[in-house]
């Protein structure tokens, strides 16, 4: 079961073409990288483009970042992704013209071509919100986490400790994505497996009636690991940058999405509890019991992914 619970599996690709005075044009294209593959997708220019044989290659944290010269214009034809409908990602398609001009076009799925004929003057912050969002939802090992810290907190203090979750990630997710600090992912991403799988043996320890200064106060252990999770959700906005003129807005409306993903999959897991509370059934070993299994086993899961591949 934990195989194909892969985390971060919707990591947003990003694709950026700059307009050169010479009639070529820069390609960099950066795609995330799940399990260890690539995932089967590539840009595909206007046909008028010259695109050569060969490019550049390179591993970049998570992602591949493939780049090239193209030589063509940026003003008529279409830009697609192929393979994207067969994804759960978004690609970010940043345009910088010659003339100085910049757009920014988000793809998705369900639609993944643009057309370079006509111009399209929307903010592109306005997606930080859904990829903030998809981010959390998506995002096995922060939900993970939020379920242990349910399965630890009391009800009356659930509001205060999701609250100390939410502070710690926003303030490094704040100072990682705007570049005033950078840590290598590779043991972060171990560090977010080691807590959720130290909040499952604190729920072990719980219910066998033992205490510890998590159990008496989840809200520490909550800001303390949410500073830890805000350098994963960074990751996601590192993969396609910020846009420009408009940096602090995006990170507003991205941190925004992730408080919105997450009040949902609480509001979720709560409502499952009240609706078994309702029927001829116990709720501990219905609901409580697997969550702890579920939080436990893929915590396990995730530290050995981490530490031996």
């Amino acid at each position: 079961m934990a195989s194909p619970a892969d985390a971060h599996e919707i990591r947003p690709a990003a694709l950026e073409l700059t307009e050169q005075a010479d009639g070529n044009v820069a390609v960099i294209w950066k795609q995330p990288v799940l399990s260890g593959r690539k995932l089967k997708m590539r840009p595909v220019l206007p046909a008028q483009c010259a695109v050569p044989e060969q490019t550049q290659l390179d591993y970049v944290g998570t992602a591949i970042l493939e780049s090239w010269q193209a030589t063509c214009r940026l003003d008529r034809g279409k830009i697609r992704i192929e393979g994207l409908e067969q994804t759960l990602t978004d690609v970010f398609v940043r345009l910088k013209f010659a003339d100085g001009r910049e757009q920014t076009r988000l793809l998705r799925p369900a639609s993944a071509a643009l057309s370079l004929d006509t111009e399209v003057n929307d903010s592109p912050a306005g997606a930080y919100l859904q990829i903030g969002a998809e981010h959390m939802l998506f995002g096995w090992d922060h939900l993970l986490f939020v379920l242990g810290l349910l399965l630890i907190t009391p009800l009356r203090q659930l509001l205060w400790v999701i609250t100390a979750f939410t502070a710690g990630h926003s303030v490094t997710l704040a100072i990682t994505a705007t570049g005033l600090v950078r840590l290598p992912s590779g043991p972060v991403e171990l560090l977010i497996a080691l807590s959720i799988f130290f909040l499952a043996i604190e729920a072990v320890r719980k219910q066998a009636g033992k205490t510890s200064l998590t159990i008496r106060h989840p809200w520490v252990i909550a800001i303390g690991f949410g500073l830890l999770h805000g350098l994963g959700f960074a990751g996601a906005l590192a993969d396609i940058g910020l846009p420009t003129g408009q940096e602090i807005w995006a990170l507003l409306l991205f941190n925004l999405g992730l408080e919105l993903g997450q009040l949902l999959f609480v509001a979720a897991i709560l409502g499952g509890y009240w609706i078994l509370g309702r029927l001829p059934l116990d709720r501990q070993k219905w609901l409580a019991q697997p969550a702890l299994f579920l939080v436990g086993s893929l915590g396990a899961y995730y530290t050995m992914v981490r530490v031996f591949v």
